[in-house]
């Protein structure tokens, strides 16, 4: 944003004329902005010249000082402006004021000697007399000079005649002088000579620094790279190997687990197919055990025509392969054992007629026996060695190895007892044994 010297410009414009004008009193005037804006006002005047200026200079400001100084060859006045930005300064400031002071230079009009200062060593009023001095453009003194020509220098040569008597020693002065300044011109070439070769070497061993620098680093670089390279690949080796691991045992768990359910899947079939014969068996039969049981907890006894030719048989589940016999040996010995029951029939019936005659005696001591039976079998406890589902809700269901409490051993071939869940019901005495 650009500079405003309209806002405070009487003020300003008078100081400055008092500043020009050689017959005013006042010889310096002090310019700053208002607060953190653009806006130029008058800071403070005086007629102290250089050393009270020096001493009105803040340095947390942004200050333009235009001063009237003597020249001290000529003897004429002399124009100073001073760019002063102190050390306090934000850089943020500075940026923006800096695009001020060709404003500034603008306005201050006929200055001689421009000075940008930042601190005290920058203001100092000898340095400043030394630049006004050289910026004059004479190396004389009018007022010296003046004096001295009208001094009594003593009697004078005689006038009208250009000639000049030849001085030899005057000529000799002069041509050491010449071959002086030839001298001094070859020594200072020689100087800029050897100020050119030393910062040539100042500057080759920068270089020579520089690239051993960048070396040094470069190589710790790759050490440091191919350290972390490493540590990666013995990181993804370790990763590598947990999962093969993992994979080794996962596959090690699933074969195991393959193995238990095709144990099951066998020890099942199996169990299920004696099941199956069992059932098979349990249906050939003539009367069904559950109706006698029933009959005989209501306390009613069979009559002639429930009583069954043969003792019902209980289920026998098909033995097992490792026993050591073959299954055609077992149908011959299944075979046998069914001829001699064709020659039973008539010594059932005699046991029938027997059993009608002496039905009241026969009757207390059946139901003496299995009461004592009952009383002395409550509590037994048997482990499946099958499994077997109820056909209804008089019968319990176990799967093998399950636990079967509280067994009534109410028939050779069925008892009663609690199963795993809690039921009480009838179930096949041969898929058990007693622990």
């Amino acid at each position: 944003m650009a500079v405003n010297l309209s806002k405070n410009g009487p003020a300003v414009t008078a100081a400055y004329k008092e500043v020009v004008d050689e017959k005013a009193n006042t010889n310096w005037a002090l310019f700053t902005y208002e607060g953190n804006s653009n806006d130029i006002r008058l800071a403070d005047k005086g007629d102290g010249g250089l050393e009270e200026l020096v001493e009105e200079l803040n340095s947390g400001k942004v200050m333009y000082a235009f001063c009237r100084v003597q020249d001290p060859n000529s003897g004429l006045p002399k124009y100073v402006l001073i760019n002063w930005t102190g050390e306090g300064v934000n850089d943020a400031r500075k940026g923006i004021c800096a695009n001020h002071v060709s404003s500034m230079a603008n306005f201050l009009k006929g200055a001689h000697v421009t000075i940008n200062a930042r601190a005290e060593e920058d203001v100092e009023p000898e340095a400043i007399m030394e630049k006004v001095a050289k910026a004059s453009g004479a190396n004389y003194s009018f007022h010296k000079e003046r004096s001295s020509r009208f001094q009594d220098s003593g009697p004078q040569g005689p006038v009208g005649s250009v000639y000049q008597k030849t001085n030899a020693m005057s000529e000799i002065k002069k041509t050491n002088k010449d071959n002086f300044w030839a001298q001094a011109e070859k020594e200072e070439e020689k100087r800029r000579l050897e100020e050119r070769r030393k910062a040539e070497e100042e500057r080759q061993q920068l270089e020579r620094e520089r690239k051993d620098r960048e070396a040094k680093e470069a190589a710790l670089r790759d050490k440091r790279d191919k350290e972390r390279a490493s540590q990666i690949e013995q990181q993804k080796k370790f990763q590598q190997e947990a999962a093969n691991k993992e994979q080794e045992k996962c596959r090690e768990e699933q074969e195991e687990e393959d193995q238990t359910a095709q144990r099951k899947a066998v020890r099942r079939g199996e169990s299920v197919e004696k099941a199956n014969e069992a059932a098979s068996l349990i249906s050939q039969r003539a009367v069904n055990p559950r109706d006698m049981f029933k009959q005989r907890e209501r306390g009613i006894t069979p009559s002639d025509s429930d009583v069954p030719c043969a003792a019902p048989a209980s289920p026998q589940p098909e033995p097992d392969v490792g026993d050591g016999q073959s299954r055609c040996e077992y149908d011959e010995q299944e075979a046998v054992l069914q001829e001699p029951s064709k020659e039973e029939p008539p010594a059932a019936n005699s046991y029938v007629e027997e059993v009608t005659y002496e039905e009241p005696a026969q009757v207390e001591e059946t139901n003496f026996y299995e009461g004592t039976e009952e009383t002395s079998d409550r509590g037994s406890c048997a482990r499946a060695l099958y499994d077997y589902q109820a056909a209804d809700d008089t019968e319990i269901s176990f799967d093998p190895d399950e636990i079967i409490t509280g067994i009534e051993m109410i028939d050779d071939g069925w008892w009663r007892g609690f199963g795993p869940d809690g039921h009480f019901g009838m179930f096949p005495a041969n898929y058990v044994e007693l622990i």
